[in-house]
């Protein structure tokens, strides 16, 4: 090597030691140490800063949304409403065990870290930055923060977030609060949010009734709820869910919250097959409609706060009665219906509301053919005529006000009123002569004659008698409604204002309580977390009298004589009964309303156009002719009660009535009974050929005026009709007990006196003392109904 040579090396040389001598002044130990401790702290200075920046923010949205549930009275889930399958629960509700299962499962330093997994935290965000997805790690602190503060975002931002509103959530807050938190608010697959209605997606049991194995199923289900679904996992994914649910359990056992003898008895439970929610098709629309009408109108609810959600509402509705009614409405009414085939069977609409007269409980109600067909409820509405089922409240406002009549006699039972067709009312200043029934002239007939028969010119003067306004009045305090459509006329006195069956069904209720108003409630109980004590107050369903036991008892004494004799007889069955029918306006509304001493159904028939625009005649639709209360209605009213009692009832009217039930016997040779001795069918053609020609003849007339117009109908006698029979409490006819030969009823509870008949001249099987019978009432054999 030359001596050029020789100095380049050594050039070389001397700069690469000068390069290492400079790297080495720059990467001193102490040099990287401070640099680290640098960055500690200003990362320690970054977070301080984050950690009093960030909040803990408003719980997200969709963190305490939640489905409204309502229920049967049995507890049975009836419907879930709302966005969000998810019904929030107290910690308190669930055992320890099956607390325990979900810090098993996700984070068994739970109950002693301070709410965050560093180590978790960290390895999320780095698989975050480089792409490799969803990583666990996170406590149950961490994920509660991440379902109810936050949202599902994969992000660093979300992450870091998460991190700092973990730590002071729990330091503010207690573990419990935390894990009820998070086990309401995670999503468990099968649309189901919260552990609730997991444990109703997957086992159909309330949370609070799940056991430990069912618990850890769901508690292992959290880590992938769909492909962990028994009914749809791979044969792969089941083996997993299985693995996870074993790792459940053995980290109970070695944290000391399960007994090692437990865990070895059980068996990996098989969740049942999925289940869709109910809906509001068939019956359940107008029962959830109508409880929400009730929580807003009575307990001032309001409309947004139902839709929030969060509510559990326990109705009043028995599910064996509410099937009963169904299967009543399908056999005596829609069977008999072509309803996609004849236009006429299409207009008619039936309604229902039975009531327990003891509570106000409504235990079963038909709105319809079905709330996602026909949207507006038939049990609910009011456009519809109440007609004759209306006289009753006409009779008991008389009675509680000791109106009298026209001579000055005061109104009782025995009282005797002119029956004749269109026979023009005295003592108003509104003129109105209402038509009986096929125009039938009755004569001098007893208040329960003309109740039986439905006498309209009857109950025309009687109204006058007692005067409009306060029979209104009377009806009021029993609970139906006010409207425009209300005029006090004399009109009145055949229904026609506005009313539902809910409400016919509360004053007919009234009337078997003996007079103490009661109000109809389909609402049970309706509870929520941020309610005053968690619930609602529900107010008793039967309040003070607003009619004297007296007027009340009277009432229903006369009506088991509609059901024994009258128009009402399809109503008979193994039960004591008493009732109405009526027949509206043009036959646009038929109805029975009913009760025995346990039970209160109000059921109508409504002719509706196909689109709901108007109302229409019922006429020749489920039936030949007219569609009477006495006819589909009493036959559904019976076949429901019957089913609804069990078959029958022994239990009797407790009447405290102090005037007899005068039933008057038919003079010699006229026709007591339509069923059996009916008339001649070409006058009856005549008389409808009459009817034709004077349209609207049965629509109260606008102006008074016009006393013709006035006229209305009723099924006083219907083809199911008919009068006393001959036999009855009387003992015999008007000669066999005339005003000289005894009172006028007769005297005695056998139903006439010692010298108008025999002692016998009622007997057991013609009624007994309180004009109540039982079994085949009045001796006969109950009407078949199919």
């Amino acid at each position: 090597m030359g001596r050029a040579d020789a100095r380049r090396a050594r050039q070389r040389g001397a700069r690469r030691s000068t390069k290492k001598a400079g790297i080495r002044r720059f990467f001193t130990w102490r040099k990287v140490l401070g640099t680290f401790l640098g960055l500690c702290l200003a990362v320690m200075g970054a977070f301080f800063v984050i950690y009093w920046l960030v909040p803990v923010p408003n719980p997200n949205e969709q963190a305490y949304l939640q489905s409204n549930v309502y229920k049967y009275s049995d507890g049975k889930i009836l419907a879930r409403t709302g966005k969000v399958n998810r019904e929030i629960i107290p910690l308190n509700k669930l055992t320890k065990e099956v607390q325990h299962t979900f810090v098993a499962a996700e984070n068994k330093t739970f109950y002693d870290d301070s709410g965050v997994d560093l180590k978790g935290t960290a390895r999320g965000v780095f698989n975050t930055v480089t792409g490799k997805g969803k990583q666990g790690g996170s406590t149950i602190t961490q994920q509660y923060v991440k379902n109810y503060y936050l949202n599902q975002d994969q992000t660093v931002t979300r992450k870091l977030k998460e991190l700092v509103i973990a730590l002071k959530v729990d330091q503010e807050s207690g573990k419990d609060e935390i894990l009820a938190g998070y086990i309401n608010t995670s999503y468990y697959g099968r649309n189901a949010y919260g552990i609730q209605a997991a444990a109703q997606a997957y086992y159909r049991v309330d949370a609070e009734k799940l056991n430990v194995a069912q618990a850890a199923y769901l508690a292992a289900l959290l880590q992938a709820p769909s492909q962990y679904d028994w009914e749809v996992a791979s044969p792969r994914s089941k083996k997993l869910v299985q693995e996870r649910w074993n790792y459940v359990l053995n980290n109970m056992v070695e944290m000391d919250w399960l007994d090692a003898s437990q865990r070895a008895g059980l068996k990996f439970p098989e969740p049942q097959k999925t289940k869709a929610a109910p809906g509001m098709e068939g019956q359940t629309g107008y029962l959830v409609a109508a409880a929400k009408a009730e929580l807003e109108k009575r307990y001032e609810v309001t409309p947004e706060q139902i839709e929030a959600g969060g509510w559990t509402i326990t109705l009043n509705i028995d599910r064996k009665k509410q099937e009963a009614l169904k299967k009543a409405v399908q056999k005596e009414l829609e069977s008999k219906l072509d309803r996609k085939g004849d236009k006429r069977d299409a207009t008619v609409q039936a309604g229902a509301t039975s009531v327990d007269p003891k509570t106000g409980h409504v235990v079963a109600m038909y709105g319809g053919i079905g709330a996602t067909e026909h949207w507006l409820s038939n049990a609910t509405r009011r456009d519809y005529q109440p007609a004759s089922t209306f006289k009753p409240v006409v009779l008991a406002s008389a009675l509680e006000n000791g109106a009298e009549t026209q001579d000055g006699e005061k109104i009782t039972l025995k009282t005797r009123y002119d029956g004749t067709s269109k026979r023009p009312v005295e003592g108003s200043d509104v003129p109105f002569a209402p038509e009986n029934e096929d125009d039938e002239d009755y004569g001098r007939i007893t208040v329960q004659k003309a109740t039986n028969d439905s006498v309209n010119s009857v109950y025309a003067q009687m109204i006058v008698d007692v005067t409009p306004s306060k029979a209104k009045d009377t009806a009021l305090a029993l609970g139906m409604q006010d409207g425009d459509g209300w005029p006090e006329q004399p009109a009145m006195s055949l229904g026609t204002m506005g009313a539902s069956t809910w409400d016919m069904a509360g004053v007919y209720a009234s009337f078997d309580s003996h007079g103490k108003k009661v109000t109809p409630s389909i609402v049970k109980a309706a509870a929520h977390k941020d309610l005053p004590d968690g619930k609602v107050q529900i107010q008793d369903g039967v309040g003070d009298r607003v009619l004297s036991r007296e007027a009340a008892d009277s009432v229903t004494k006369v009506m088991t004589g509609v059901v024994r004799n009258g128009s009402g007889r399809n109503a008979q069955g193994d039960y004591a009964a008493a009732g109405k029918t009526g027949t509206s306006e043009n036959n646009k509304s038929a109805w029975f309303v009913g009760y025995t001493p346990e039970l209160v159904t109000a059921v109508g028939l409504f002719g509706e156009k196909p689109d709901g625009t108007g109302q229409v005649t019922l006429t020749d639709t489920v039936n030949e002719g007219r569609a009477n209360g006495g006819g589909v209605p009493a036959l559904v009213w019976q076949r429901y009660t019957t089913d609804a009692l069990g078959g029958g009832s022994d239990e009797q009217f407790d009447l405290d009535v102090p005037d007899l039930v005068v039933d008057e016997p038919e003079p010699s040779g006229s026709p007591s009974d339509k069923d059996d001795k009916e008339k001649d069918k070409d006058k009856k053609k005549d008389k409808d050929k009459d009817k034709d020609e004077k349209p609207d003849r049965d629509r109260p007339s606008d102006d008074p005026d016009k006393p013709g117009d006035n006229a209305g109908t009723d099924d006083g006698g219907t083809d199911n009709g008919g009068t006393d029979d001959g036999g009855t409490d009387n003992g015999g006819t008007d000669n066999g007990g005339t005003d000289n030969g005894g009172t006028d009823d007769g005297g005695t509870d056998n139903g006439g006196t010692d010298d108008g008949g025999t002692d016998n001249g009622g007997t057991d099987d013609g009624g007994t003392s309180d004009g109540v019978t039982t079994g085949a009432s009045g001796g006969r054999k109950p009407p078949t109904t199919g």
